[in-house]
């Protein structure tokens, strides 16, 4: 049974709220407006809960992308293409993804992840083409380049022009 929400219309209960939003696990700014909005229809009580979070470091956009893209990488083994669609999602400015993405991913080799991926994920070598298939879109779902996938597949030694056409069809 769900409990109805409460309007938290003063400011402090809306900053109460805010914090208990952020213990329970990181937020970037848009997320947790969007949250304080659906308690608090008047958006300078929202500001000034947002402002007051950010002077006391509990809220910070660049921070927040830099550990969400090392912990994808490192737990998930998600590839960058994945980690900056998700923090898009998340409502982080272009220039800050940019950022955090570039130093999470310096360094890290594209094609020894999606290694690491598939390992994670308990792919096997394909038997078949269609497995070959099931293989690669998971690759890129995942946020690996098509180039990438293809030379991960290769390394598996699949036949050509499968690989020629996986590729047609990611351009498509």
């Amino acid at each position: 049974m769900r409990r109805p929400k409460r309007n938290l219309l003063d400011e402090h209960s809306l900053y109460d709220y805010a914090i208990g939003a952020l213990t329970r696990r990181m937020r970037s700014v848009a997320e947790l407006k969007r949250l304080m909005r659906n308690r608090c229809p008047d958006e300078a009580v929202i500001e000034s809960v947002v402002t007051r979070l950010k002077d006391h470091k509990y809220l910070n956009d660049s921070s927040y992308a830099a550990a969400y893209s090392a912990f994808r990488r490192d737990n998930q083994k998600f590839g960058p293409r994945r980690v900056i669609t998700d923090l898009k999602n998340k409502g982080v400015h272009g220039n800050v993804i940019e950022k955090a993405v570039e130093e999470a991913y310096s360094g890290v080799s594209e094609a020894e992840l999606a290694r690491a991926f598939l390992h994670r994920k308990r792919f096997k070598k394909p038997a078949n083409d269609k497995d070959a298939a099931r293989i690669f879109r998971a690759l890129v779902r995942a946020g690996f380049g098509v180039g990438t996938s293809i030379q991960v597949l290769k390394g598996w030694k699949i036949e050509e022009e499968v690989l020629t056409a996986l590729e047609e069809e990611a351009e498509q």
